[in-house]
């Protein structure tokens, strides 16, 4: 399962024809013939690390990296419009995740898995400041990858003003909203989750029609952001079956 890119052309072609890249590595103090690739880089708001030349040999396992490795997805990503589809298809209500800036592959795995097995139709991430599809959240999601289209956006915030237009009534996940019982799930339903340690942010919150918060009996008054996802959207489909 690939999931970089190794050298000079074949990172300056992908960012030529416009194709996916997670992030580009870079060794440090790098040369003049790196700069226009780097330059290109910036502009289209690909992360950009400098790291030694030891970090660019392991990443290439032997291959010869004159200087840079692109991070690439390791499934292929879908368009909203095809996770609606997969709605429409299957003559259901649209039940959408929307993870906003979910940084860890892991997590990100995970809720891709879980989204499945609960019947969710699709899972909408941001282009930048998240973890994306590579080989670590491929594997965390054990082949759910195959069967759940996911979706990446450039703007969070207004993909949820389209999805609005489509009919979808927009739930996020706080501490600090009503109890997930009292929430109206039903229908078709946007839910979305939040960075691992901020939460939603100021602006997706207010694009959200309800605020869910998961009941706390205990001393930690948070959860894994992959566990929350899991027990909203448990709680969604069993508002949607009653």
């Amino acid at each position: 399962m690939q999931d970089k890119l190794v050298g000079r052309n074949p990172v300056s072609e992908a960012l030529r024809s416009g194709a996916d890249i997670d992030k580009i590595f870079v060794k440090k103090d790098a040369d003049g013939s790196l700069l226009p690739i780097l330059k290109k880089a910036r502009v289209m708001k690909i992360p950009i690390s400098e790291v030694d030349r030891r970090k660019l040999d392991e990443m290439s396992c032997g291959e010869n990296h004159q200087g840079i490795v692109a991070q690439i997805p390791a499934e292929s990503y879908k368009t909203v419009e095809d996770i609606l589809n997969n709605a429409r298809e299957s003559g259901e209500s649209p039940f959408v995740i929307i993870l906003d800036k979910i940084t860890d592959p892991h997590n990100l795995g995970s809720i891709i898995r879980t989204a499945h097995c609960a019947g969710a139709h699709g899972v909408i991430i941001p282009k930048h400041g998240s973890a994306g599809l590579n080989s670590i959240a491929a594997k965390t999601a054990s082949g759910a990858t195959m069967y759940t289209p996911v979706a990446r956006v450039t703007n969070i915030a207004r993909t949820i003003d389209e999805l609005k237009e489509q009919g979808l009534w927009i739930v996020g996940a706080d501490m600090n909203g009503e109890s997930m019982y009292k929430v109206d799930m039903k229908g078709s339903i946007g839910l979305v989750i939040g960075n691992e340690g901020e939460g939603i942010s100021r602006l997706v919150r207010e694009k959200c029609d309800f605020i869910a918060e998961i009941p706390m009996w205990g001393k930690i008054d948070s959860l894994n952001a992959s566990v929350a996802a899991a027990i909203l959207m448990y709680e969604a489909r069993r508002q949607q079956n009653n």
